[in-house]
């Protein structure tokens, strides 16, 4: 794996809809740039070779860093990729739908949901919108949100931008009644 640069990101939010939000509420993005393995090689049938090489040391570079930065207990996470234009978005899935990837999230956070996840083709600059979810419970509604992240001078063409969002709490002011109780 050839990493070009990681960029780190946290956001407090202090004040939401005019009301103080105490503790300011967190979130937390490591992006990773690296070099598409697959970038200029054609159409690659299997994709496994690729996956076993850079996944899981991908994984266990980022979720370390992401769960450091946030600097509480993490209660949401995502995960995102976007890919150069030289790439397939499916170069993209391949390294963070597996668990040679996500594990690494789940073990430092101690979750057991799904790990939500986006990913794109789009040239360097793009941004992406990375879902969150809650670590225990998929449908704890107040921790479905959404932060945004970019990496200005990346995907160039033959990169993918591999990144893991985390945040400590769900949405500031959430008051949606539980998932379900309108039925």
């Amino acid at each position: 794996m050839k990493i070009r640069r990681i960029t780190t990101t946290v956001e407090e939010v202090h004040s939401e809809g005019g009301r103080p939000v105490d503790p300011p509420a967190r979130v937390a993005v490591v992006a990773a740039v690296i070099d598409n393995p697959w970038a200029g090689a054609g159409f690659v049938e299997d994709l496994a070779p690729g996956i076993e090489e850079v996944a899981p040391e991908l994984g266990a570079l980022l979720a370390p860093r992401v769960v450091e930065a946030l600097g509480a207990p993490v209660e949401a996470y995502g995960k995102a990729a976007i890919v150069g234009l030289d790439g397939e978005v499916e170069h993209g899935s391949a390294l963070i739908h597996t668990l040679r990837f996500g594990d690494h999230l789940r073990k430092a956070t101690g979750a057991g949901t799904l790990l939500p996840a986006v990913e794109k083709r789009a040239p360097a600059g793009a941004t992406f919108d990375i879902p969150l979810k809650h670590i225990t419970d998929a449908t704890i509604r107040s921790h479905h949100q959404t932060t945004e992240a970019r990496v200005p001078d990346a995907p160039r063409p033959g990169e993918i931008v591999v990144a893991l969002a985390v945040s400590a709490q769900g949405r500031p002011q959430a008051r949606l009644a539980p998932l379900g109780s309108e039925l």
